[in-house]
């Protein structure tokens, strides 16, 4: 059974940074996709980002340039840099990992103040 922890989520005003990590445990195809969704009280969920294991990377153009994602495939864990973070970055931030089945995490609230 694969699991996925999130953490790094918090309060922050417009202008500041947050780094979000997901750790993966458990059987785990090597050659996968990982990624960061978000999904703002009254909106679907969005891709913000996502990774692959060869670590080729996209990002929705709303984040381009403010977000990084990085990934340590050892520990099978994602990162999320986001600076120059807005209001409108608020939402329920989920990792997602996509090999031979698709596993997220349970979310972990960003909240961008002005």
């Amino acid at each position: 059974q694969v699991q996925l922890v999130e953490s790094g989520g918090g309060l922050v005003q417009a202008g500041g940074s947050l780094r979000l990590s997901c750790a993966a445990s458990g059987s785990i195809f090597p050659v996968n996709v990982m990624g960061w969704y978000r999904q703002a009280p009254g909106k679907q969920r969005e891709l913000v980002a996502f990774i692959t294991s060869s670590g080729s990377t996209n990002y929705a153009s709303s984040v381009k340039g403010r977000f990084t994602i990085s990934r340590d495939n050892a520990k099978n864990t994602v990162y999320l840099q986001m600076n120059s973070l807005k209001p409108e970055d608020t939402a329920v931030y989920y990792c997602k990992l996509s090999e031979v089945a698709a596993y997220w995490g349970q979310g972990t609230q960003v909240t961008v103040s002005s």
